[in-house]
């Protein structure tokens, strides 16, 4: 009997175009958490698809508690103990969280029919363990993505799991959640659950983790304790490569007011909002999750339709009724969530990254796209962006998440951009990837593009931006420049507190 509840051996996967997986090999024990780290499109979420039986592998071997499986499903891998946390959220958004807790596997009454009431109980436990305010009638589709994470984090309680992957579990969570989830993993581990934890929030690792694998180019790197590593050799194993500079900064002198907001009311979201910015600015809006960031950004864009307030561009009223309307006046938003709202992603990479600049690729007279044009934009943003995929004809679908983001931000960067907003632009992004996303926002800001930038990062909002604009509860709190920003400061206008600063 091995000390192993999991091994991976000798794991071999590949895609259409892809090859995701090369002689891959991993250990599980019970009782540790293991971070799984590596670059986007590394293989690391491959891997745990292929052990939570979303993907089947092409060669290889699984064993679960010493017993030998070639092949696996996810019925299988359910029935063992099993269960994994996407980095992309996948529920059915018109079910309730109850349905979706227990989809597949609905409790029933002696008669047959499904036990509502006992199952809406049962997560009503969890959800209270989670200490999230979530009812068990919600609509998912009506929660905000910090609650549909953790909705997929109670999905994955309720099995009571021998073995838990994460994926990105924390890239959604407010502060507040994130110490609970941290609370809940080492409740599992003390009671014998391995698991495995993968996050781009290097930072996180100190606090849950015990063992390391490091994955770079779809192959195995090394392995170790967590103790016997530090931050830098664990980065120059991810990337192959030293990182210098976390964030990188340019230094420029800001010009006229591009954009400027006034009043902006959308419901309780947003509530009298108004700022502006300037040539080769990046504005920073800091807060917490539910403040109103989004909603804000997303009003601006056209994406739901606003109540009330006016929108200058160059000091001119414009009018922003949809997406269309902010395209046309060159103002692009990259969305926080990417699979709703950033793409099609059952198009491939060269037709995401064209949808919003076929005015430019398009002869006029006749509306037919210039296909050479079309080829060497596509070409010139992957390269810039040094997205992995083979050819630019492959589904989105069929990328990392980690690429699928640099998809999002290479499709607005190849516009003609006046004011470029990001919302959470590097959620799910490894820390080279974060670096070449600083580095292109760095390049707009020297091209006297207005930047607004949302994060719920406080060190990368403090790292790039030159002002820093605050929310709670759909208002703007307070401003502050760069010189004065810290993160203190932030978190009491984040959170409203009346204290003098």
């Amino acid at each position: 009997m091995s000390d192993y509840v999991v091994r991976m051996e000798n794991i071999y996967k590949s895609f259409p175009g892809v090859n995701a997986l090369t002689d891959v090999s991993l250990n599980l024990k019970a009782g540790r958490v293991m971070a799984l780290l590596g670059e986007n499109g590394a293989g690391k979420s491959t891997l745990m698809k292929i052990l939570s039986g979303v993907h089947n592998l092409d060669s290889g071997n699984i064993y679960i508690d010493d017993k030998l499986f070639t092949s696996f499903d996810s019925k299988s891998s359910s029935k063992h103990g099993i269960a994994m946390i996407h980095q992309e959220l996948n529920m059915c958004e018109h079910l309730s969280v109850s349905a979706n807790i227990f989809l597949g596997k609905e409790i029933r009454t002696k008669r047959g029919t499904v036990d509502n009431k006992k199952m809406n109980g049962l997560v009503k436990e969890i959800l209270d363990s989670l200490h999230v305010d979530i009812n068990a009638n919600d609509m998912v589709g009506d929660l905000p993505v910090s609650k549909q994470q953790m909705v997929e984090i109670a999905k994955s309680l309720s099995i009571n799991a021998k073995v838990l992957i994460m994926d990105e579990p924390t890239s959604a969570l407010t502060s507040k959640e994130i110490d609970q989830l941290f609370k809940i993993i080492n409740k599992l581990k003390s009671q014998g659950c391995a698991i495995v934890y993968i996050s781009h929030r290097l930072e996180e690792l100190e606090h849950i983790v015990d063992d390391v694998t490091i994955m770079r180019d779809s192959k195995y790197i090394t392995s170790g304790k967590f103790k016997d590593f530090d931050m830098s050799s664990i980065i120059t194993n991810m990337v192959g490569r030293e990182i210098t500079e976390k964030f990188p900064r340019v230094e420029k002198e800001v010009g006229k007011t591009i954009f400027e907001v006034k009043n902006l009311c959308m419901g309780s979201n947003v509530r009298d909002v108004s700022f502006e910015v300037k040539e080769g600015e990046i504005l920073g809006i800091a807060g917490l999750m539910g403040a109103g960031r989004t909603e804000t950004t997303r009003a601006i864009f056209g994406a739901d339709k606003k109540d009330s307030g006016q929108m200058f561009l160059y000091g001119k009223n414009i009018d922003i009724k949809n997406p269309k309307d902010a395209i046309d006046n060159g103002i692009f938003l990259a969305s926080e969530d990417r699979r709703r709202h950033g793409l099609c992603v059952k198009l491939s990479v060269l037709e995401n990254i064209s949808l919003p600049n076929l005015n430019a690729l398009c002869v006029k007279i006749l509306d037919i796209v210039k296909r050479k044009k079309e080829q060497e934009m596509v070409s010139k943003a992957i390269k810039e962006f040094q997205i992995k995929v083979s050819n630019v004809n492959i589904a989105v679908q069929n990328l990392s998440g980690g690429n699928q983001q640099k998809v999002v931000v290479a499709k607005w960067l190849s516009g003609n951009s006046r004011l470029m907003i990001f919302d959470e632009p590097t959620r799910g992004i490894d820390v080279a990837a974060k670096v070449e996303i600083y580095n292109l926002i760095n390049i707009l800001k020297m091209n006297n593009v207005g930047v607004v930038f949302v994060s719920s990062e406080m060190p990368e909002v403090l790292g790039l931006a030159d002002r820093i604009i605050v929310m709670c509860d759909g208002k703007i709190t307070g401003e502050l420049s760069r010189e004065e920003a810290t993160q203190e400061k932030i978190a009491v206008l984040a959170t409203h507190f009346e204290h003098k600063l």
